[in-house]
């Protein structure tokens, strides 16, 4: 199986996932962990699978991670196998309570990810996933990789 495993990170966080994903795939898949720049939507054709991840900036995926996903054709995604992830900041680290029921209201960018994902055709693998940072610009919080690394085993099949 080819997977895409595409990322937009500002501060090496969501790439560390995106890396451990890949690492964790590597073994029965061919993988390719690419920067959302790097991705050209007409080569999606070529892929079984595409995992995009994105850190979750004013409630949503960056403007790159955007950008890629509309660039998908309806329909360029059908019958392929995708997932999506984000980094966040835990509510529960969030001071303030008026800001943690905005940001409970707002959302994260991996749920729409996932819809931008869906809504080109692919079938979701699983649930959109989270992945956990200490603050604005990291690191992540310990364990989180390895978080990473069974989700993405638990995508696809052996």
């Amino acid at each position: 199986m080819k997977i895409w495993i595409v990322f937009d990170s500002y501060f090496g966080n969501t790439e560390q996932i995106a890396r451990q994903v890949g690492n964790a795939l590597s073994g029965r898949h061919t993988v390719e962990v690419l920067r959302v720049g790097e991705v050209n939507p007409a080569d999606v054709a070529q892929v079984d699978c595409v995992i995009v991840g994105s850190p979750t900036r004013g409630f949503r995926p960056s403007e790159a991670t955007t950008g890629l996903l509309k660039s998908f054709e309806r329909g360029s995604l059908r019958g392929k196998s995708v997932a999506a992830f984000d980094t966040r900041i835990p509510t529960e680290q969030i001071k303030s309570g008026l800001l943690r029921l905005i940001v409970n209201a707002g959302g994260y960018a991996a749920p729409a990810i996932a819809k931008k994902l869906q809504r080109s055709g692919g079938n979701l693998a699983a649930p959109p996933e989270g992945f956990f940072v200490t603050g604005t610009e990291g690191p992540l919080l310990e364990g989180e990789l390895q978080r990473a690394a069974q989700w993405a085993e638990s995508l696809l099949p052996a």
